[in-house]
């Protein structure tokens, strides 16, 4: 089977496509799945692009979905030609966060889906939605998870309510695309206005761009009368992080996603205590996590934004494509 790894050092240089052995049949409580597209992420660019030691030789790729092949002893959720997609955290099935890092996680602390087959525990996956592409269904493990647990797992999205996205990458869009459905009004953030446009047409209520309108929150707080939003997709971190407190309203919710400014600043303590607002960190979700929002998706027919799909070989043309920021959505792998 053909496989893009790692070499001795991180760097997109570094990526290379290589023939392995097909793995070994099924064993117990396993399923071997034909992978068929993967979906990039900041996470996964930045296993590739930085050296760590126990990334040498590794498979990359967090994401991946695909059609079951096979089903060993004991496998009775999954059978031959389903279509699956993995999970972020193979280790936690559901309930409170297990995991502190990234040494479970595929295409990090161990091999990922950047090849086109696999052989896993059956608890690495679930069932895709219905009719979606692999590349579509691959969206779902890092990105879309994550936007589901910020609003709904963990923010009790409601209909009436408003939530601030930043960014139009694949957590905001899917972010997006989830608060308009479930009856909330959406306001996003964008350094284009060529972006901004797209937004607005897939049902955002608001868009401001943050280069024009550096103040945004306080712009926020204008478009809701005052009274701030009630959920933060905050995917900058510390640079932006100012901005969301002020945009929040008394009593509301701050998914702290990204850190695409920096992994440390100055936080407003004071402003964020007088306004008495809930910060949480989050790492993408669980698996049931993830089985709640495959049924979502069936149910609101629901289908992610994709900018464009590589090859499996072109992997790391794909990485540079996501360095220059061009994108709306996500960037996917199809193979």
């Amino acid at each position: 089977m053909k496989a893009m790894k790692l070499g001795s050092s991180g760097g997109l240089d570094r990526l290379k496509l290589v023939d392995l052995p097909d793995p070994p049949a099924p064993g117990t409580g396993e399923i071997q799945v034909r992978v068929h597209g993967s979906s990039l992420n900041f996470h996964d660019y930045a296993v590739v692009r930085f050296d760590a030691p126990y990334t040498v030789d590794r498979i990359p790729m967090a994401d991946g979905a695909g059609v079951v092949e096979a089903v060993g002893p004991g496998v009775t959720e999954f059978a031959p030609g389903d279509a699956v997609v993995s999970v972020f955290f193979p280790q936690w099935p559901a309930g409170q966060p297990v995991n502190g890092d990234f040494t479970t996680v595929p295409g990090d602390g161990v091999d990922g889906y950047a090849r086109e087959r696999v052989v896993r525990p059956a608890h690495w996956f679930t069932k895709a939605p219905r009719g979606w592409s692999a590349a579509q269904s691959a969206t779902l493990t890092t990105a879309g998870v994550t936007a589901w647990r910020a609003l709904v797992g963990d923010g009790g999205l409601k209909a009436g309510d408003t939530v601030l996205v930043l960014g139009t990458g694949g957590v905001a869009i899917f972010g997006l695309q989830l608060a308009k459905a479930m009856g909330a009004s959406v306001i996003l953030t964008s350094s284009s206005d060529e972006k901004l446009a797209r937004a607005r047409a897939l049902g955002a209520d608001h868009t401001l761009n943050y280069r024009s309108t550096p103040e945004w929150g306080a712009e926020v707080a204008k478009l809701t009368a005052g009274r701030g939003v009630d959920h933060v997709l905050e995917l900058g971190g510390p640079g932006t992080l100012p901005q969301s407190i002020a945009a929040c309203r008394i009593g509301g919710h701050i998914s702290l996603i990204g850190v695409l400014t920096g992994f440390a600043g100055q936080v407003p303590t004071a402003a964020m205590m007088r306004r008495q607002i809930r910060l949480q960190g989050l790492i993408v979700g669980s698996r049931e996590q993830q089985q709640e929002m495959v049924s979502a998706m069936n149910t609101t027919g629901i289908r992610p934004v994709i900018d464009r799909c590589f090859a499996l070989a072109d992997l790391a043309e794909a990485f540079r494509y996501e360095e220059s920021n061009r994108h709306f959505g996500k960037i996917c792998l199809e193979f």
